[in-house]
């Protein structure tokens, strides 16, 4: 079987933000849901798969689990808020999927299944499935708000223990076990006991006796985890150990005493301050040496056990955005990527290689912007520093602080020499009533400052001070959110409704900017100078939003694309008689003139700056250039621009597109482009002077199910430098990276050989 022409070497993405998403395997796996998408994930690779799909609840489903009958069978239950419970069965000699019986999720054995279900009136109710049909044999009352998961654990031969959480903040373990036939008769009244729930099953006589009350946690209790089994010697044992989650923002170990056997506090572990809202499950490794959690902004947390010292640790741990993710670009050496997405952060991600592996896996290190408004779009103005724009009319400046740029040659192990400027601030703090990042120097203590008067009301939220961090690994989540800010140094102001996209020039002198419009006069262009941040020209031609721009690679031209179905061609002034070189309409398309009939949503030049593309909704890419002249677009006075290509029908709306910067072996042109139903699809181009038969394109490669995103593809970005950003050599030169935004809040990056194509 030939290798598949796009590899996947990373998958950024986060947990689902709701409970019981999190599942971690026996064999070491963790599985999770991520919009609708389930990731498994390991400490160094992550890949999406599944083996079936059960459809039948009317209301989203909350909760998941299984029960393995027999080798190849295998019994699913799935809780809904469709106030359903159904139960299905799948079997792997066939693949198929049936259902059931619908009831009202947790399932055990006990000679026969048993399931308990937790719910809204603040009770426990225990299932046991006899002939054929689940009945409902007991209701375990004792909490006093939603009882939000239960788990089973077993222990020994018929005795089984059930923990269940609540929003009242409380854990309740509860015992199951066999009765003897006959009970020893109590020689005094003394004996305290607990009451029994008795009932029977296939003649045998179970009791349910309550165990303990576990208080611990400040606020409503999520998820409940119990140890997974484990193997002594010959046989399999469950430790008795119970790992809650709470909104408290804390994880609490449980366990009962050797001697007493009272029920204690072993380990808590959870995040200090932040704006976070705390932690909506929890599981345990299969060795109990690691704990994860999810939390409320999809966050994992994990950490390990130190099994020198004994201390719990934090751990890297993949992490993403939690809403569609909107744009991205790379930074002008290819070393990292910036993404930005409608759950209101940009995000920063480089590779980075673990003491004593080789493998290279990618991390997120920083997050320059926590915003108060969904993040729209971003470019690239330097190095370390970037434009952001979102669902505001102001777009914002940021620089990387020094604490980044020292933490970044740290991680990438690039000389600081190389990469430190002058007059870099320490790192960023954002007010309590602001969303403005701003700088913090070396020497400035706010929490000393009160003396002065100064930060006297931020002094009331101190978790949100920042504290310089010296990374040699990427940081966890509590230092993301709070030390891994950049400073806002600019706020630009001109537009009259929401920010919708930005580019900037490869001099990085020039940014042009655009907003939501629906009339032709909020559609214009506006241009900035990237040295005094003035405003430098507004640019009108269109009717209607302009969706994306780009400049060309030269420099003289910028492309802009719109919802009124044209796109529109600038040409620079000569910089030599124009103190600020100004921008002239070119070339453009108009309602006649127009060869798409749908909404262009993305554009994209070649490297030569001889032909750029256009995508749209209609399914239709073009290329477009001064066909058979050779030059570069702009640069043929009296020549227009016409399509140079083939109409090349993809099948599906494609919403974003790319030209590579390097030419294939056989001198073609690389071109990705992303669909609306998620896949990626690699075309190779060479200008024909036939473009009727259409031999002009090629279709080279795409994604499969597992690597095509679920949701539309938002935006496709080539590393501008050949190679695999964190690896070296010269066989990286047969290489290209191809990085991918998505609606189902995921980030991809893959790997393609170039010179195999």
């Amino acid at each position: 079987m030939a290798a598949p022409v796009m590899d996947t070497c990373h998958v950024s993405c986060c947990a689902n933000r709701t409970p019981n998403v999190v599942s971690w395997g026996r064999g070491g796996l963790i599985a999770f849901g991520t919009c609708n998408s389930v990731a498994l994930y390991n400490p160094q690779v992550l890949i999406f798969t599944a083996c079936a799909v059960c459809l039948g609840h009317s209301g989203p489903v909350c909760a998941v689990d299984a029960l393995s009958l027999s080798s190849s069978q295998l019994l699913v239950a799935s809780a809904s808020s469709d106030s359903t419970v159904k139960l299905w069965t799948c079997s792997s000699d066939t693949g198929t999927i049936g259902i059931v019986i619908i009831i009202k999720v947790i399932i055990t054995s006990l000679a026969v299944p048993v399931l308990a279900c937790g719910g809204d009136d603040s009770r426990v109710h225990l299932y046991v499935q006899l002939n054929g049909q689940f009945q409902r044999l007991l209701t375990l009352s004792g909490h006093e708000d939603w009882v939000r998961c239960v788990e089973w654990a077993t222990k020994g031969k018929n005795k089984l223990w059930l923990a269940s959480c609540s929003q009242d903040c409380l854990i309740r373990v509860w015992r199951l076990f066999a009765k003897a036939a006959t009970e020893p008769v109590q020689q005094t009244d003394a004996v305290l006991k607990m009451k029994e729930n008795v009932f029977q099953v296939s003649g045998d006589e179970f009791a349910v006796t309550l165990e303990t009350v576990l208080a611990g946690h400040e606020n409503w209790v999520y998820g409940i985890h119990w140890q997974p089994p484990c193997v002594k010697g010959d046989s399999v044992e469950q430790p008795l150990k119970l790992l809650s989650a709470s909104v408290d923002k804390t994880m609490i170990l449980w366990g009962p005493e050797e001697d007493s056997g009272m029920w204690v506090e072993l380990v808590r572990v959870g995040e200090v301050g932040g704006n976070t809202l705390g932690f909506y499950g929890c599981q345990m490794s299969p060795d109990g040496f690691m704990i994860l959690a999810h939390a409320f902004h999809g966050a994992l947390h994990l950490w390990h056990c130190d099994s020198n010292q004994g201390e719990w640790r934090p751990s890297v741990v993949i992490s993403g955005h939690f809403n569609a993710v909107q744009d991205l670009s790379w930074d002008p050496e290819g070393d990292f990527i910036i993404t930005v997405g409608s759950d209101q952060t940009t995000r920063l991600f480089t590779p980075w290689t673990r003491n004593g592996r080789s493998e290279i896996t990618w991390h997120e290190i920083s997050r320059p912007q926590i915003h108060g408004y969904d993040m729209q779009c971003l470019t690239m103005v330097g190095r370390f520093q970037f434009v952001s724009g979102a669902d505001e009319k102001v777009l914002r400046v940021f620089k990387a602080p020094r604490n980044f740029v020292e933490s970044f040659a740290n991680i990438s192990c690039t000389p600081l020499e190389k990469l430190l400027g002058s007059d870099l601030p320490e790192g960023a703090s954002t007010p309590a009533l602001g969303l403005s990042n701003k700088a913090v120097f070396q020497g400035m203590n706010p929490l000393n400052s009160l003396a002065t008067g100064e930060f006297a009301l931020s002094n009331q939220y101190k978790e949100s001070y920042f504290q310089p961090l010296k990374l040699t690994e990427p940081p966890t989540e509590d230092d993301l959110l709070q030390n891994t800010l950049w400073p806002e140094v600019q706020k630009l102001y001109g537009h009259g409704f929401e920010m919708f996209c930005l580019a900037s020039d490869s001099e990085r002198t020039v940014v042009a900017s655009a907003c939501k419009a629906s009339k032709s006069e909020h559609a214009a262009i506006l241009l900035w100078s990237t040295t005094s941040w003035k405003q430098l020209q507004s640019l009108p031609c269109h009717s209607l939003t302009v969706t994306q721009m780009a400049f060309s690679p030269n420099g003289r031209l910028l492309l802009a694309v719109s919802r009124d179905r044209t796109w529109s061609l600038w040409r620079r002034g000569n910089p030599d008689t124009d103190t600020e070189a100004s921008f002239s309409l070119y070339a453009n398309t108009s309602k006649d003139t127009a060869v798409h009939t749908r909404i262009i949503w993305s554009c994209d030049w070649s490297s030569d700056s001889k032909y750029f593309v256009t995508s749209s909704r209609d399914k239709k890419v073009i290329i477009w250039g001064h066909c058979g002249s050779g030059d570069s677009v702009g640069e043929c006075e009296g020549e227009s621009v016409t399509p140079c290509s083939s109409v090349l029908d993809v099948g599906d709306s494609a919403t974003a597109v790319s030209i590579c910067p390097y030419l294939c072996s056989d001198q073609s042109y690389l071109l990705a482009v992303g669909l609306e139903n998620g896949k990626i699809v690699l075309y190779k181009w060479r200008p024909s002077e036939d473009l009727s038969s259409g031999s002009d394109w090629s279709r080279c490669g795409e994604t499969d199910a597992c690597q095509s995103h679920t949701l539309t593809v938002k935006r496709l970005r080539w590393r501008p430098r050949p190679g695999r950003a964190g690896h070296g050599g010269n066989e990286e030169r047969a290489w290209v990276q191809l990085a991918s935004a998505g609606a189902d809040h995921v980030v991809k990056i893959f790997n393609i050989k170039i010179s195999a194509l």
